[in-house]
């Protein structure tokens, strides 16, 4: 017969879950304990818990730090066949991605991501490392697929890096029958009344926060069987003026129902405040970080150009830069504002040039339009606002101009440190070659860019004269692009 215990026994004390901390401590957030200062200081202030270094990195010198909590042993991984993958996923990644090996992250990060008792995970590393595969292997791998229900969740903060990375997932696990399904703001052209969509089945789910939690709201998405749930560009999706509350909602309904759900926390970047905020809302979590002043990507160049007004800006970008760069692949442009897209799109159009332009004010249909043209190559410039700064590949891009350089939506007179390095890295994908021409033309420009200099610990190279062929070709040269 089965003991029974006595009433009066005093209750065992309940740990508080990552998402009831978070409410019941917001109010003290401003008193919050950092990172951990023990880590803190032995990864140059970007480990963002307390915890034991893991000795299984490749090099001695390796720019990579990590902080692991338990005492889970991590083996570095230098073949996919060292993951213990089905023959299925091998396969995808052979044979439908052309990988030969893991990336550096790769290696690192997926042990620890595949290894039980599959604790949390936050990642930072920079643009083109290879994070994408990191995550989404992550969830082919913890999928049943016999099990008809969802059980991986991926949030991103557009319509656009959503979509990319169901493409992915999608030629990843081409030969294992998983199923999977893009959560994102309907068109009008394939539109269904809400209430008659029917539940999803699809196993795993890549989509925006909003969609995400429409769908958890109204039972259309169930979320009790869910083992992995990612947030991709992690620090956006965490921040206060970004996806914090959707963020927040979705990780309680799914913690209420499935209380042992993995979470992965990836991005290029994550400031201080952010950090602090996840080290209160993921527990018991793994940690893998590049040192600041390696993130601004080593394989692309990076340039300043004085330009005396607004109008030279658009001379630089169509006789110097278009001109000479109109053979080495496809260029993004990024703007700050709306109206300054407009307005550098007309001018370019007049001036006898293709370019397609992409803001957030444009149709879901229009976007992605846009986005297929100009993935597929049928278009070669593209100008942007910050909406393509994150996540975004197109491994032809190997220009990128930063027309306006990015300043903090509160406050322009700081940049926006974390935005620039994301625009950069849409250019150099995996390690190619690529160049970033900043274009500047008032004091407040040149004192965005010492301060950009100045946080990421690098000097920035001077194009001597917005008006010389000569000084662009040596740029473009210097860059390994001619």
């Amino acid at each position: 017969m089965a003991e029974v215990k006595s009433n009066s026994a005093a209750p065992a004390e309940r740990k508080l879950s990552w998402v009831e901390e978070v409410e019941e401590e917001e109010a003290a957030s401003k008193s919050a304990p950092s990172w951990g200062e023990a880590a803190a200081s032995a990864v140059d202030a970007l480990a963002i818990g307390q915890g034991n270094f893991n000795s299984f990195l490749d090099e001695p010198q390796s720019n990579i730090k990590l902080v692991t909590t338990g005492d889970t042993p991590y083996i570095s991984a230098s073949t996919f066949e060292d993951l213990n993958l089905t023959p299925e996923l091998l396969k995808g990644l052979y044979m439908e991605l052309k990988f030969q090996k893991p990336s550096k992250i790769q290696a690192i990060s997926l042990p620890m991501i595949l290894t039980p008792p599959y604790k949390n995970l936050v990642a930072q590393a920079h643009n083109g490392s290879g994070k994408t595969t990191c995550f989404v292997l992550g969830m082919l791998s913890r999928v049943d697929p016999n099990l008809k229900v969802p059980q991986a969740l991926c949030i991103c903060p557009t319509r656009e890096l959503a979509i990319q990375n169901l493409e992915v997932l999608q030629k990843m696990g081409k030969h294992t029958g998983i199923t999977s399904e893009c959560a994102v703001p309907m068109d009008s052209t394939n539109y269904m009344s809400f209430a008659k969509r029917p539940p999803v089945t699809a196993q795993i789910v890549i989509g925006t926060p909003g969609t995400i939690k429409k769908w958890t709201s109204a039972k259309k998405l169930g979320v009790s069987s869910v083992k992995i749930l990612v947030f991709d560009e992690a620090d956006h999706m965490l921040a206060e003026d970004g996806f914090k509350d959707d963020s927040l909602r979705i990780m309680k309904d799914i913690q209420r129902m499935s209380a042992h759900c993995q979470v992965l926390l990836f991005s290029a970047t994550f400031n201080e405040t952010v950090k602090n905020f996840v080290s209160r809302v993921v527990n018991d979590h793994n940690q893998l970080f590049v040192k600041k002043e390696e993130l601004s990507l080593e394989s692309v160049k990076q340039y300043k150009v004085n330009c005396p007004d607004e109008l030279s800006k658009i001379m630089v970008i169509k006789d110097r830069i278009f001109e000479l760069g109109e053979n080495l692949g496809q260029t993004i442009i990024f703007v700050r504002t709306r109206h300054s897209a407009g307005m550098l799109h007309k001018s370019l159009v007049e001036l006898g040039y293709e370019v397609t332009t992409i803001q957030g004010a444009l149709k879901q249909e229009d976007r992605d339009k846009i986005v297929k043209e100009f993935k597929d190559g049928l278009t070669q410039v593209l100008i942007s606002t910050d909406l393509l700064a994150r996540g975004f590949d197109q491994q032809q891009v190997n220009l990128v101009i930063n027309y306006d350089l990015p300043v903090k939506h509160e406050n322009h007179s700081e940049p926006d440190y974390e935005v620039y390095l994301h625009r950069i890295g849409r250019a150099g994908r995996f390690g190619r070659k690529g160049a970033v021409f900043n274009l500047l033309m008032s004091e407040r420009d040149q004192m965005l860019m010492e301060k950009i200099e100045q946080h990421f610990n690098s000097q920035i190279a001077q194009v001597a004269s917005w008006n010389s062929a000569e000084d662009f070709k040596g740029a473009l040269k210097a860059a390994g692009l001619l």
